[in-house]
């Protein structure tokens, strides 16, 4: 069932967003937005009532605390779906969040824990000063954008008056965009988390720390991390929240078999889900495929060069820790804006254009740092930490291995490429374990597989695929030696090999070929 209500939710959105790409009338009331929200709730609901008809064994600890076990009445339900302080721009929350409002049992506290104050014959505990702040935040914000949008604007970067500016005020000009386009997020999400928290949905418990109680429930946005990130993770997790435990709750760790970890099939889905959901103007995909690379090179960075910033045990700077941490604020903030140029322009032709009247600098920053971290250089990195970190590297990498894609990027395309071939060989072995019942696939049926996994096609010069496997020339899995091996390299390289770091090509196929 959950998967019917998606299919049906996306097709219906995908409808209102061709027509509204279509119309391209402003003047034309935009439901697009209010209905993305819906698909959030809508599509959680579902998947939550389908946990709650499975048996406790079978759920995690998380899909148990929002599992649906009786079906709400229709006033219940169609008050969820229609909650008006976020209906129109969120955030979304999943049904057990506003059935414990209703309750009141949200605002419980534990045997050890004071109570918040409340007002007479309350049980939310007071909210109006944090209700006020985000109000006051959110106007803030709307007096900035309209200042700056007027100032920053896209008529001005499609002008021929932009390309009087030098280059660095080119760049400036483009971060400025990119900032004021945000600021209007920033407004709406910090209104309506404020009507959240008025209305007491937004509490979240006592923070231990002070006794206080915390209103971050709903929060959708972190401007302040967002404008002061110094990583591609820190950009992405603090924008849209609410969105990306969507995609990972409902999307990423859905499509994933149970007793496995996500790997590329649940990568794949996800990106295209976010993709689809915000809906198919060129600049939206110009951005996601650019930031899915981007991703790869922060996190090559954050695992090769900042190691050498930080105590063998990782847990303190060093007191050069500064100077690594304001070449990755520039670094984020500077190819964030670029990113994100698409995004605001919209069109291909256009993004292209405005891309090109900066020289292309951050798709030339990105080719660079892949070619570096593709080179031998990376093993070289890898071994120097090895040394210098000795016994704490594998532990430092293992925690920074297998991020859910934050807002659907891919946080590593490289690896994503080795986990399609490493899923492929595990479904020959499966294949032949059941004997002559199945017949085996034939080399180009493996090829176009992989080539549906991976997006694009790919050629393979150095050997025939198929013939390989007709011939028996194949390996154990059925995969070409080439492959095979390259596989099993990769799973020693990880588990003995460097740092415990994946190689740089661990897949075993020759780059040139594909």
């Amino acid at each position: 069932m959950p998967w019917i209500v998606f299919f049906f939710l996306m097709g219906h959105m995908s409808i209102s967003h061709i027509e509204r790409q279509t119309l391209n009338d402003p003047s034309v009331v935009d439901i697009t937005g209010g209905q993305m929200v819906l698909i959030m709730k809508l599509h959680a609901f579902s998947w939550n009532v389908h946990d709650g008809r499975l048996k406790p064994e079978l759920l995690t600890d998380a899909q148990k605390d929002r599992a649906i076990y009786k079906m709400p009445d229709f006033l219940d339900y169609a008050g969820y779906v229609f909650f008006f302080p976020s209906i129109f721009t969120g955030p979304a929350f999943d049904y057990v969040d506003y059935r414990r409002w209703i309750e009141t049992s949200m605002f419980d506290v534990g045997p050890n824990q004071k109570p918040a104050p409340t007002r007479k014959q309350r049980r939310i505990p007071q909210s109006g000063v944090p209700a006020t702040y985000k109000a006051v935040t959110g106007l803030l914000w709307i007096f900035l954008y309209l200042q700056f949008s007027g100032w920053y604007n896209v008529d001005l970067f499609l002008s021929d008056k932009y390309m009087d500016y030098s280059f660095l005020r080119r760049v400036w000009f483009m971060y400025m965009l990119g900032f004021s386009s945000r600021l209007k997020y920033y407004a709406v999400w910090a209104l309506t988390e404020g009507a959240c928290i008025m209305a007491g949905i937004g509490y979240n418990g006592i923070d231990p720390a002070t006794g206080k109680p915390r209103w971050d429930r709903l929060e959708n946005v972190n401007a302040w991390g967002i404008e002061s990130a110094q990583n591609s993770r820190a950009y992405l997790d603090n924008w849209n929240k609410n969105t990306n435990k969507w995609l990972r709750n409902y999307v990423y760790l859905r499509v994933t078999p149970k007793g496995k970890k996500p790997g590329f099939r649940a990568t794949l889905a996800t990106f295209i889900t976010s993709a689809v959901w915000h809906g198919f103007y060129p600049g939206y995909y110009l951005t996601f495929v650019l930031g899915a690379f981007v991703q790869t090179v922060a996190k090559n960075s954050r695992r090769y060069i900042r190691p050498f910033f930080l105590t063998p045990d990782g847990k303190k700077s060093t007191s050069y820790k500064i100077y690594y941490d304001i070449a990755g604020y520039i670094a984020t903030q500077l190819t964030f804006c670029f990113v994100t140029a698409p995004f605001v322009l919209l069109g291909f032709s256009d993004s292209l254009k405005v891309w090109a009247r900066v020289y292309f600098y951050a798709i030339i920053e990105v080719a660079v740092a892949m070619a570096f971290f593709a080179s031998p250089a990376k093993q070289y990195l890898a071994k120097a930490i090895d040394k210098r970190n000795h016994p704490y590297t594998r532990k430092t990498v293992a925690q920074e291995t297998n991020y859910p894609p934050s807002l659907g990027l891919p946080s590593d395309p490289g690896r994503e490429i080795d986990e399609a071939v490493e899923e492929l060989r595990q479904e020959v072995e499966m294949r032949r374990r059941r004997g002559s019942s199945v017949t085996m696939p034939t080399g180009e049926s493996l090829k176009r597989d992989l080539e549906a996994r991976l997006g694009r096609k790919i050629q393979f010069p150095e050997f025939k695929f198929g013939q390989q496997l007709a011939n028996g020339g194949g390996g154990a899995s059925g995969l070409p030696r080439g492959a095979e091996q390259g596989i099993e390299k990769s799973k020693v390289e990880r588990e003995e090999g460097g740092a415990g770091l994946a190689p740089t090509n661990p897949s075993g196929i020759d780059k040139k070929t594909i």
